[in-house]
Parts: structure tokens; sequence; C-alpha cells
């Protein structure tokens, strides 16, 4: 019969805790480098996308613009047409009532042509000044894409600077959170997302936990030390380990990292 997996006791899981607490707290120390840059490249991508976005609004409805402007001279064009045709059965009307229907036809052509100049010489405007906020957003667009790019620039440096020992960290850090049962790394993400600093596992130094320096209670801090079972804090609810336990897993991973 195959022989069952040994089940990690209670202090063995602490050290497991603890040691990827560790490690996590490492790969935050490599990641907080890149200081507001990522925050500030991510802002600079949203604004240059929106800036983005309102030019091709602006080169649409510029298009739209002298579309309609080809639209009213083709509509010139076809009242001249009218106009000439008219002009032309004029010279051979033979009474009044056909020579006032040509003429108000004419008259009618020539409102037309004056409306669509009227429209074409509206559109223009409106083009020059769509035009006008298109440079000026193309502009800002330019800045801020050489923003970008310069962000980036830095942003990359940093990120290839610590690329090695950032990657090699993480592994570690996947390796180690394989040897903690499902459950109780659930909890852990779920602590470590919730914490300012992304800190799940604190030890209790001088009665007090570290980060929060809650005072523990004397009888607390036995059970912390007797690592029998796995003591949430109440106050900012993060698990507890005894100081020589983090001592001795400490001195262990500094180790490693080295």
């Amino acid at each position: 019969m195959a022989k069952k997996a040994a089940v990690a006791s209670i202090e063995e899981k602490l050290r497991s805790l603890y040691d990827l607490q560790l490690i996590d707290s490492k790969i935050d120390e490599i990641r907080a480098t890149r200081g507001e840059l990522p925050k500030e490249v991510g802002n600079l991508e949203d604004e240059i996308e929106e800036i983005q976005s309102r030019v091709d609004k602006l080169n649409g409805e510029i298009t739209s613009l002298d579309g309609d402007i080809s639209k009213k001279k083709l509509t010139i064009k076809d009242s001249e047409t009218q106009i000439k045709r008219f002009n032309k059965q004029l010279e051979e009307v033979k009474n009044n009532r056909e020579f006032e229907a040509l003429t108000k036809e004419v008259e009618f052509q020539n409102l037309e042509i004056e409306l669509a100049e009227k429209r074409i010489n509206e559109y223009k405007v409106k083009i020059a000044n769509k035009k006008d906020v298109l440079g000026l957003a193309d502009e800002k667009l330019k800045e801020r894409s050489e923003d970008l790019a310069v962000k980036k620039g830095e942003l990359d440096n940093i990120v290839s600077a610590n690329e090695k020992k950032e990657k090699a960290l993480t592994k570690l850090s996947d390796d180690y959170a394989t040897k903690i049962e499902t459950r109780l790394l659930e909890g852990y993400k779920r602590i470590r997302n919730n914490s300012i600093h992304g800190l799940a596992v604190v030890p209790v130094i001088d009665g007090a936990t570290q980060g929060s320096f809650f005072m523990i209670p004397p009888q607390r801090e036995l059970d912390i030390r007797a690592r029998k079972k796995i003591i949430i804090s109440e106050h900012c609810g993060r698990i507890l380990v005894d100081e020589e336990l983090a001592n001795e897993e400490t001195e262990k991973m500094i180790a490693i990292f080295k």
C-alpha cells in the first residue's frame, strides 16, 4: 500500500507561512524601487487613449463636414445645369405663363445655390474651428507621448536591473506556496491583499505585534510561543508567530536569498 503523505505540524505550517512572507516582502522591496512610475505610466496611457479618442472623433467630424461640402457643391453644379436649361427654354417661350413658370424655376435654383453656398461657408467655419481644436489635441498628444516614452524608459531600466532577481524570487515564492495547504494559502493571500505593507504573517516582539504595535496579553503570547495552533491577531487580522521562530526563519531565508 502507498504511504500517506505526512501531515505538516502547526509549527511547520507557521514556518512555511513566515518563509513565504519573507520571500514576498523581498519581492515587494524590489517593486517598491519603481516608486510611482507604474501608476504614472498607467495614468499617461489612459490620458493618451482619451486624447487619441478625441483626435479620432474630430478627424471623423472634419471628414463628415468635407463630405457635406462636396454634396453642396454637387447641388450647386446641378442647379447651375438646371438654370442653363431653363434659360435656354426661356429663349423659346411662346406665352407669359411659360415665361413666369421658367423664371420662377430659375429663381428657385438660384436660391438653392445661395443656400448651398451659405451652408458651405458654415461648414468651412466649423472645419476651421475643429482643426484649431485638433491642432491643440495633436500637440498635447505629442507631449504626453514623449512623457510616456521617458517614464516607460525609466521604468524599464529599473525593471530590467532587478528582473533576474525578481524572477528568481517569484519562482521561489511559487515553490514555497506549494508547501502550504490551499485553505491556509488563500487566507494568507487575503490578509496580504488587505494589508497596506503586504504583511500577512508577523512576529510578536516584546509583547507587541510587528507593524501594528498592538500589545498581546501574556497568555496569548504563551500560546503563540507554544506553536500549537495558528493564531490571528484580533486587532490587525494578521497571523502571529513568536520572535524566536521569526529569527530562525529570517536567518535561513537570508542565506537562501544570497
